[in-house]
């Protein structure tokens, strides 16, 4: 009887529990993000972008004929019409076409530059806040030297040391991935560094301490999985700040160079006032892709951060 009793007394408990006390941790972020809606509406953009960005050249090619290269002689820098719905540019290239080719490469350049800095930042900052001490001093030290260089300066400059080269504008985009990585990664590695300094005084690390296991072991199979909430967020908004300094680089013509288009080098042609006036279909839809993009990379980021959150209860 005492025994069906607890198991009875054990069902009222959970019949009045809240729904997220008795879901798995991330059956719990998942439910946060989809009561978000601001959230869902940024990953359905994002999502969208992706799909168009990824299989739009292909239906534009097999269906319609249509390829980033082709030009059409009869069509010079035509307004939008059915032929051409996003208009032509001033060598008569589909404007649509090209805007899928751009959203692959500013998507790219972000995702890459993202993973890069990801990389870099959790070693270091993982290396760092187990260590402690002189090796956290030094390496803390050599972050903050590194984040004075202003970076929107040093970025021109070294896309600017791309152009004095002449790199292949093939490769050049791959240059331009690292480069955005190799400089934006200071600041995941300073919050990973503050996680790590408080969890590797807690149980489980004492534990691994008594077992012997190897220095390496214990940061990257049991300090820095409990810091991926907080990478992951982080990277999540970081896509949308390597995108805007992908466009501003290409914007100054610094970036990604012709044939190879991205959104940030199709605004370009907006700094000449005839055609930013008169022929605004140039300019406005990268323009307009760049800001919905971006716009929803830091909606859906957010609201990531407060799914993500455990002290979070709603």
């Amino acid at each position: 009887m005492a025994e069906v009793k607890n198991n009875l007394n054990k069902g009222v408990e959970l019949k009045g529990a809240k729904k997220e006390d008795i879901m798995s941790p991330w059956k719990i972020v998942r439910h946060r993000l989809r009561r978000n809606k601001l959230a869902m509406a940024g990953l359905y953009i994002l999502l969208f972008m992706i799909v168009v960005s990824v299989f739009g050249p292909i239906v534009q090619k097999y269906v319609f004929g249509i390829t980033m290269e082709k030009i059409d002689l009869y069509n010079i820098s035509a307004p939008p019409s059915l032929k051409h719905p996003l208009g032509t540019d001033e060598v008569g290239r589909d404007i649509l076409t090209r805007l899928m080719y751009g959203g692959r490469i500013s998507l790219t350049v972000g995702i890459v530059a993202v993973s890069i800095s990801v990389v870099i930042g959790s070693i270091i900052g993982g290396i760092s806040g187990y260590y402690g001490g002189v090796v956290d001093g030094i390496i803390m030290r050599f972050v903050d030297i590194f984040m004075c260089f202003p970076f929107f300066p040093l970025l021109l400059m070294l896309a600017a040391v791309l152009s004095d080269y002449k790199v292949d504008p093939k490769y050049r985009i791959y240059f331009v991935m690292v480069i955005i990585g190799i400089l934006s990664w200071t600041g995941l590695a300073r919050i990973v560094r503050g996680q790590i300094l408080s969890l590797r005084e807690q149980e489980f690390m004492q534990a691994a301490e008594a077992l012997g296991l190897r220095d390496r072991r214990k940061i990257f199979r049991h300090l820095l999985p409990n810091t991926f909430a907080s990478i992951i967020v982080s990277a999540t908004l970081g896509i949308g700040s390597a995108i805007l300094s992908e466009s501003a680089l290409s914007y100054l013509g610094l970036g990604v160079t012709p044939p190879y288009p991205s959104w940030g080098q199709m605004v370009q042609v907006a700094t000449d006032y005839y055609v930013m006036k008169y022929e605004y279909w140039k300019w406005i839809p990268p323009g307009v892709c760049i800001f919905l993009t971006v716009m929803a990379i830091n909606l859906f980021g957010d609201g990531l951060r407060d799914a993500l959150d455990p002290k979070l209860k709603r």
